[in-house]
């Protein structure tokens, strides 16, 4: 759907809505939201992964850290990437707010923007 929620088929044919945990990639009219929403497609599609559901949101989507290839996280590679905030409206987790000065330190991504807005303001 985009970089941070994609529709997830389980094993007995049931849809569901994800929406990845701690982050938030940039909206659609953003720079850089065409390269989240491909990134989490190329890294995800077709896949067999594992999500760790820490609730439902009031669109009912599980909200989940989702980890592919047996422990890669997803919620984190985006980061990493340069292709998400850590959205600590939601979050205070150190990690990962370690991760995206990393990638703003070095430019990467999003952060090559000289003022990325992040999609809540």
């Amino acid at each position: 759907m985009d970089g941070d929620t994609f529709k997830l088929l389980t094993p007995d044919s049931t849809v569901v809505k994800v929406r990845l945990a701690n982050i938030d990639c940039p909206e659609k009219k953003q720079p850089f939201s065409i390269r989240a929403k491909e990134f989490t497609s190329q890294t995800i599609f077709g896949k067999t992964v594992c999500i760790d559901v820490l609730k439902k949101d009031r669109y009912r989507r599980s909200i989940a850290i989702v980890f592919y290839n047996d422990s890669l996280n997803l919620n984190n590679q985006l980061l990493t990437n340069g292709l998400a905030w850590h959205y600590i409206k939601y979050s205070k987790d150190p990690e990962l707010q370690k991760m995206e000065d990393v990638a703003r330190k070095n430019k990467i991504g999003l952060w090559q923007e000289a003022h990325a807005i992040p999609p809540w303001e």
